[in-house]
């Protein structure tokens, strides 16, 4: 895939590598995500992918290798780290207090103190400013929710998913890991999904999409990068390949590395 002068690159792994108990999990992981691109990351299981993500999340150490985001290299040592840095992952169970509202889990862990100083100092936080925040967050990205004070167990499992990606957003991520996003969702779920992952990707986000489903990717993602045995063995423009070749990569049957340049 030939990239221009004006691409501006979120994330580079290079090298990485991690072993645990004497084998080699992951073995040499390269790649890069451009700011606004949508980038399969494929494999079959125990190809590496959980590893790396875990190590993106600051959840677990590399071994060796670099990660850079934009042109800074960045140890993330813990999962702060990993928000600090712009990242951010949403894990298939979406990490959502069911019994919280829609505006208490977008803020939780962040939420905005009160502007009145002797109740801040109480430890009041300000809910009508949580609340008009929730509705600029949501309206921005094309999300309509009946009742924004409703619990979380309330919603759809789609509209459960957009909560947990717009909390990434305003948690300020450049970049947003998603795991298996459409898995347990309906095709009008999927399709609302979808736009929303091409809104964040318009506005400069950096999409990494961890999915099985191989009509998805063709629909939504720029390239695919796909690892076997704990090495990228294929960097891929999507709109070159097609799903027999991408299923050929992550069998291992094509051992040739395509490079992307």
């Amino acid at each position: 895939m030939k990239r221009s002068a004006l691409d501006q690159i979120a994330l580079n792994v290079s090298g990485l590598c991690k072993r645990y108990d004497g084998f080699d999990v992951l073995r040499g992981v390269n790649f890069t995500i451009n700011r606004g691109e949508v980038v399969a990351l494929l494999g079959d299981n125990g190809a590496g992918k959980s590893t790396l993500v875990q190590i993106l999340a600051g959840l677990t150490q590399p071994d060796s290798g670099q990660i850079n985001i934009g042109k800074k290299p960045q140890r993330l040592s813990s999962p702060s780290a990993s928000q600090k840095a712009g990242m951010a992952v949403v894990h298939q169970d979406l990490a959502l207090v069911q019994e919280l509202s829609v505006v208490e889990n977008l803020f939780l862990n962040r939420e905005i103190v009160h502007r009145n100083r002797f109740l801040r100092a109480l430890g009041w936080v300000d809910k009508k400013a949580m609340s008009r925040k929730a509705q600029k967050l949501l309206l921005r990205l094309g999300m309509a929710v009946a009742d924004i004070h409703s619990p979380v167990s309330s919603l759809s499992g789609g509209q459960k998913q957009a909560i947990a990606i717009i909390r990434a957003v305003y948690a300020g991520a450049d970049i947003i890991i998603m795991d298996e996003p459409t898995a347990a969702l309906g095709a009008e779920q999927c399709t609302r999904l979808v736009s929303l992952i091409r809104l964040l990707s318009s506005q400069g986000i950096a999409i990494v999409l961890i999915s099985h489903n191989l009509r998805q990717v063709d629909v939504l993602c720029d390239r695919a990068v796909i690892l076997f045995e704990g090495q990228t063995i294929a960097d891929v423009a999507i709109d070159e390949v097609n799903k027999a070749q991408l299923l050929a990569y992550m069998s291992g049957a094509q051992s040739d590395i395509a490079k992307a340049s």
